[in-house]
């Protein structure tokens, strides 16, 4: 759901990311490469370099991220672990194509798995993970 004076995410859950190595910028033109993003808001950071946030919206859900502050943040951010980003979408193997070309790297190609999806996995430029899943024809 969002806001349409701003397109901010007024319920729900948004994930927001930390890109590490003044990324950031990178990473809103890769998203549109692999997943079709549409970039909604930029704020740049003071220091010309980095972005304080980012909004862009793929497969019609919400994805914030921002530049890593290390100066705010007593350190640099760890490398990304510990939760998956999930795609539903209406053809996987399509998305998961679309991705690698763009330049994720493969987890786990296509396959159909027995829950009764068809299903994958890619790893972006910045270390987050994401899984890709389309429901089997007959299925759920």
């Amino acid at each position: 759901m969002t806001n349409p004076a701003n397109q901010a995410p007024t319920g729900g859950l948004t994930p927001h990311l930390t890109i590490r190595d003044k990324r950031a910028k990178d990473a809103i033109d890769f998203y549109g490469k692999a997943f079709g993003a549409t970039e909604i808001a930029r704020m740049p950071a003071d220091d010309g370099e980095r972005l304080m946030h980012a909004h862009v919206h793929i497969n019609g859900a919400s994805l914030m991220m921002h530049d890593d502050f290390p100066e705010y943040s007593g350190g640099p951010a760890p490398e990304p672990a510990g939760a998956v980003l999930h795609l539903q979408v209406d053809d996987t193997d399509r998305w998961y194509g679309r991705a690698i070309e763009a330049g994720a790297t493969s987890v786990m190609a296509p396959e159909d798995m027995f829950w009764g999806d068809r299903y994958a996995q890619v790893k972006d430029p910045f270390g987050h993970l994401w899984s890709i899943g389309t429901p089997l024809k007959g299925e759920g």
